[in-house]
């Protein structure tokens, strides 16, 4: 074949690189975006953070933006937005052009200059010192036990035995493997045998949390049980119902149990409710990890009738490009110093005008959903309305793809909580009327209508449906079931109690 030219027509989308670190920045969550951020600082030198109480900086300049730059949108009755409030708060000239004298008198001599690195820390009268915040670390139910397991007294082999069976010790507490399998993991040349293994694991039952070490749920229980005091009412009875009577317990047969332990449907009651005082799951209580923070990017609050909207000032980025460097740029100045100067300037330029459209953006999103979700802000979860991501993507002008990378990973702050934007998204059922239900509400009066049930005769999907039905929701018991695993309520059959 033959090599030829050929022009053609046609359109395409180009994405600048300005326009895919504006979508970049977007989607980041206000933690991501605090470490975007520190990289472009360290990256660009024409960028540098805006402090608090600069002088020489006002939100008016096009070289960035401070927190009295981002809006507070207000929402009064009705439903109707008022013009963007803008917050501006002028302080108190310094006094920046002291003369500092070339010497400084001093009080100490090198010789006083401490040597060891704990010169650094604060002294036992500092309030704001905690230790903890800046070295601990989360701790895990494997730790948490090896510590317990250097206090007691054990022999060489047993040590080995013991943290054998720690490390089979799932994150609840319970032994995964059997005492064969961790007989045959350890080393023959120490000649163990199995009921050295037992014995091992019968200390380690006893280290906190209480019930850990435990094969299944019944020795989990009877460990719990044990620890209590003698003189605790029908302590004997329930031992021998998590012990011999589990699974009678488990499908709510109480008929049957009265009959096998004899009991009172009194005593019955009184001995299920020490069994519910004990916890299935002993290992939850040790802390797995570092706790993970939320903070919010948007911040909902009442005055008196109206709604106000603005945005978390901790959350937004405070940053300007750097007057020194800048007024270094020369014009008609080709040198590789000064084209190295007018690139970052400009990419420092293009990095805060993308910062200035995100919060832009977050704040036209963030009204148009408390606008259109005032009734879960004033009444709760009964009264959110559905709404879906083509509503807000015509109500603010943008694509629906944009809208859900400004929802995702994005949190309001709002009176009755910190919720992910993406949480006032909801589907919707019909109803009699012919109007739309959204599935939050549903699952709202679900759970209202299994709190206030008879613990006897527990409403079954069926009832659900119908008793909503009564009430003009259309919804069928299939949907009636997901919503209700969906809030972990156990179905009728297991929420059947004794009164």
């Amino acid at each position: 074949m033959k090599p030829s030219l050929v022009l053609k027509m046609g359109q395409q989308l180009t994405m600048t690189p300005q326009l895919q670190q504006a979508i970049r920045l977007l989607q980041l969550s206000s933690l991501d975006l605090q470490q975007e951020v520190q990289e472009a600082l360290e990256a660009n030198p024409m960028l540098e953070m805006a402090d608090e109480g600069d002088d020489d900086f006002s939100p008016s300049q096009e070289n960035g933006f401070d927190k009295d730059d981002a809006p507070a949108v207000t929402i009064p009755e009705p439903v109707a937005m008022d013009a963007i409030e803008q917050h501006s708060q002028a302080e108190e000239e310094g006094n920046w052009n002291e003369q500092i004298p070339s010497e400084l008198p001093v009080d100490t001599q090198w010789d006083d200059v401490y040597q060891t690195s704990a010169s650094s820390l604060p002294s036992q009268d500092d309030d704001e010192w905690d230790f903890t915040a800046r070295t601990g670390s989360g701790e895990t139910l494997q730790s948490h036990l090896e510590w317990q397991l250097n206090l007691i007294p054990l022999s060489e082999t047993d040590q080995l035995i013991a943290l054998s069976l720690i490390d089979a010790i799932n994150a609840d507490g319970y032994l995964e493997e059997s005492l064969e399998e961790i007989l045959a993991s350890l080393d023959p040349e120490l000649e163990v045998e199995l009921d050295e293994v037992e014995m091992v694991l019968h200390r380690i039952q006893q280290f906190e949390p209480v019930g850990v070490g435990a094969r299944n749920l019944s020795e989990c229980l009877y460990l719990q049980l044990r620890q209590l005091p003698k003189d605790t009412p029908l302590l004997e009875q329930a031992q021998k119902i998590v012990k011999d009577h589990l699974e009678l317990l488990g499908s709510r047969d109480f008929t049957q149990l009265m009959r096998r332990t004899r009991l009172k449907e009194e005593q019955l009651s009184r001995a299920i409710s020490l069994i519910q005082t004990l916890n299935p799951r002993p290992g939850s209580e040790i802390a797995s990890g570092e706790p993970e923070y939320v903070i919010p990017d948007v911040i909902v609050h009442r005055d008196n009738k109206r709604w106000i909207v603005e945005l978390n000032q901790e959350s937004v980025p405070k940053v300007r490009v750097n007057n020194h460097y800048a007024s270094m740029v020369r014009r008609a100045d080709a040198s590789q110093d000064n084209t190295y100067l007018r690139n970052h300037l400009q990419e420092a330029r293009w990095f805060i005008k993308s910062l200035q459209s995100r919060n832009e953006t977050l704040m036209k999103v963030a009204t148009q959903i408390v606008e259109h979700q005032r009734g879960f802000l004033e009444h709760g979860e009964e009264a959110m309305k559905p709404l879906v991501l083509h509503d807000i993507a015509e109500a603010v002008g943008m694509h629906e793809s944009t809208i859900s990378r400004v929802t995702t990973q994005k949190y309001m702050h709002t009176p009755r909580g910190i919720f992910e934007l993406k949480y006032f998204f909801s589907s919707h059922v019909g109803t009699a009327e012919g109007g739309e239900f959204s599935s939050t509400a549903i699952r709202a009066l679900i759970k209202k209508l299994v709190a206030a049930e008879n613990p006897k005769k527990p409403l079954s999907d069926s009832k659900i449906a119908g008793l909503l039905e009564e009430q003009g929701i259309d919804v069928a018991r299939r949907t009636i079931a997901k919503y209700r695993e969906s809030l972990n309520i156990a179905p009728s059959s297991e929420r059947k109690r004794l009164v």
